[in-house]
């Protein structure tokens, strides 16, 4: 009888950052679809999402990739209900109010592979630093590249699965990477940025490192921190656009300044000062090319005629992507 190996993968309960958790399910004769997986639980006490007394979660499967990395595996997307069947608090993809795909996302998840023997990000010298940043954004060679191997390993696993990663590049500091996913759909994002993280931390595991989301884990230096910009469109921005209508997006982002950083992830005041290519975190600003602005304009978009997307630059490494993208529109569709 054949068998698969279905890995449910979901957020605990954790604050003020959820952590990724999965275990595997075996099945036989499995047809590989989504609605052939079966609602799951599991002890909620262990992950900060029920007490002892009454501790089982559910998990609903809502989306399904192969797992390249393992025989016979697939990679299944999950959301934590309550036992009642009821979304669970922690559940922030229950919460976007969009289920179409007018919406379109593009994240550029930025991250630092960690070393935990060092403490330190790969390339920093143990009681020190390396050369200062520079050199190593889209940077080749020993001196300038590290864990290559990891990140083109991860790159393949999730090309593989079926996820829309549409580019990778080191960034600006040593050890830091990022990875680009566009989808259509705000659940749809989510789920593949969840599953593309769930990838790196999974392959980091066998290397003997770890991943560090901290948007600025390397504290008040002068190295950048890790963002996770969020790129955005409406059916209207793409076909319709004007510089009026777009003017007015960027000006709404402006109303909902509080709404938007509750969700753009914890520490996120670190990362935001005004440096290293941000904007102030109490503060919000727009402007064509502009990386030192809350939205960025990007010039193609002026130059398509004002049609296209925007970017908000403020999203942190550790924001959930889920609630990122939930925010986002309805900030949008306050704008008639």
């Amino acid at each position: 009888m054949a068998y698969s190996k279905l890995e449910y993968i979901w957020l605990d309960g954790f604050k003020p950052t959820q952590l990724l958790r999965s275990k595997t399910k075996v099945v036989h004769d499995f047809s590989g679809k989504l609605e052939d997986c079966p609602i799951w639980n599991f002890d909620g006490s262990s992950t900060n999402q029920a007490t002892g007394d009454s501790s089982d979660c559910l998990l609903k499967p809502v989306a399904i990739f192969p797992d390249p990395d393992r025989e016979n595996g697939f990679l299944v997307m999950t959301e934590v209900l309550n036992a009642d069947g009821t979304p669970h608090e922690t559940n922030g993809r229950a919460a976007i109010d969009d289920d179409s795909d007018d919406f379109w996302f593009g994240f550029e998840q930025e991250y630092f592979l960690h070393d935990p023997e060092t403490g330190l990000p790969l390339g920093f010298p143990v009681g020190g630093y390396p050369a200062p940043q520079g050199p190593y954004y889209c940077g080749v060679g020993g001196t300038r590249a590290f864990g290559r191997d990891i990140i083109d390993e991860h790159l393949d696993l999730c090309l593989e699965a079926g996820l829309n990663v549409e580019g990778i590049n080191a960034e600006v500091a040593a050890g830091q990477w990022e990875f680009q996913i566009f989808a259509k759909g705000a659940h749809s994002a989510g789920d593949q940025i969840w599953v593309a993280r769930y990838l790196i931390e999974r392959t980091a595991e066998k290397y003997g490192l770890a991943i560090d989301w901290h948007p600025k884990p390397l504290g008040d230096t002068d190295w950048n921190g890790s963002g996770m910009h969020a790129n955005f469109s409406n059916g209207k921005m793409r076909d319709e656009g004007g510089e009026k209508y777009m003017k007015q997006v960027c000006d709404a982002f402006g109303n909902y300044i509080k709404e938007h950083i509750d969700v753009y992830g914890a520490d996120n005041d670190q990362r935001l000062t005004g440096k290293h290519e941000t904007q102030s975190i109490d503060k919000f600003s727009y402007g064509v090319s502009d990386r030192g602005a809350s939205i960025r304009i990007p010039v193609t978009t002026v130059e398509d005629g004002w049609v296209g997307r925007l970017e908000d630059r403020r999203p942190a490494s550790n924001a959930d992507p889920y609630k990122v993208a939930g925010r986002i529109i309805k900030t949008v569709n306050s704008v008639s």
